[in-house]
């Protein structure tokens, strides 16, 4: 039996929470910075415009995709400290900080002029924001266009547009060579998809950012319209039953664990689903498969990998 096991990189525990509030508006500029970085500049937030009066050179980065953004822009001469989950690139200065329940007198320890954050902590932007600290809210991506949206907000704000740009173009170009090759690949062949977040079967619909992968390359993913999906947003639970029933060609787990793929063969009448017969079952890495920063590249790349293995069983 062909067991996948692709090591691209971790969902962190809190990925239901943290892409759960994701939506398509997650930054942009506006009265923006030229290619020079003058300043001041205004971007766009999740919560509104955001002035930055002048370059940072202190950045905090409390999101481990804003991190990983930060630094492939070329501002992490610029960033002094980053949350505890922040742990790539390795040269990330990573703290003690929480990302999920900043202490605004921890990061202000830090002397930041620019803090960078999700939208499940923006109750302690205000707070920051008081005492004269820019504070950048930052929504879970849904979609790549968010990873793109992001990198360029970020360059704008760091003073990094013209790099920020470039990578937006890079990552772009990248995925769209990857997802042609794999449809070509696929031809007329129909492929179906079972992404399990955790162990109780939490699944994730094509309204999220790795349900988009998966749409991308052409698959027909499993969780799509079941009973519960938008309530849930985008990550319904759906029932062994279920799964057995839908028989999916592939299955992606977004969560680490050695046995995990022997956990999921040996439920009761898994042994019956396509994917497990197959050996289709692919145990992706928890910190690539959970972010959307310059690394989705390599998520794809695992996911496409895994689709034309499949295709030619």
């Amino acid at each position: 039996m062909r067991i996948a096991r692709f090591t691209t990189a971790a969902a962190l525990p809190a990925v239901l929470v943290l892409s759960a509030c994701g939506g398509s508006d997650s930054g942009g500029s506006e009265g923006s910075a030229d290619a020079g970085g003058a300043y001041p500049v205004t971007v766009n937030d999740a919560r509104g415009e955001v002035t930055v009066d002048a370059e940072p050179e202190r950045i905090v980065s409390l999101s481990p995709s804003s991190t990983e953004m930060l630094f492939a822009i070329g501002a992490g001469d610029q960033v002094a400290a980053v949350d505890e989950h922040s742990d790539y690139p390795e040269e990330a200065p990573t703290t003690g900080l929480s990302g999920f329940t900043p202490n605004v007198e921890a990061i202000t320890e830090e002397d930041p002029d620019l803090v960078v954050m999700s939208q499940d902590a923006e109750g302690a932007a205000d707070q920051l924001e008081s005492v004269g600290v820019p504070v950048l809210v930052l929504e879970a991506a849904t979609a790549f266009d968010d990873t793109y949206e992001q990198l360029e907000t970020l360059g704008e704000a760091t003073g990094h547009a013209e790099e920020a740009d470039a990578e937006a173009e890079r990552i772009r170009d990248e995925i769209e060579k990857i997802t042609t090759e794999t449809r070509e690949a696929l031809g007329d062949t129909e492929l179906s998809v079972y992404h399990e977040v955790d162990d109780s079967l939490y699944s994730a619909t094509s309204d999220t950012f790795i349900g988009q992968v998966y749409s991308e390359l052409g698959l027909e993913n499993i969780a799509d319209g079941t009973e519960g999906a938008a309530e849930s947003g985008g990550y319904p639970q759906l029932s062994p039953e279920f799964v057995v029933e839908e028989d999916p060609d592939l299955v992606f787990l977004g969560y680490p664990g050695g046995d995990a793929v022997d956990d999921l063969e040996t439920r009761p009448a898994f042994d019956t689903v396509t994917a497990v017969e197959n050996g289709d079952i692919v145990q992706l890495d928890q910190d690539i498969s959970s972010r959307w920063g310059p690394r989705v590249v390599d998520l794809v790349q695992s996911v496409s990998d895994a689709v034309i293995a499949a295709q030619e069983d």
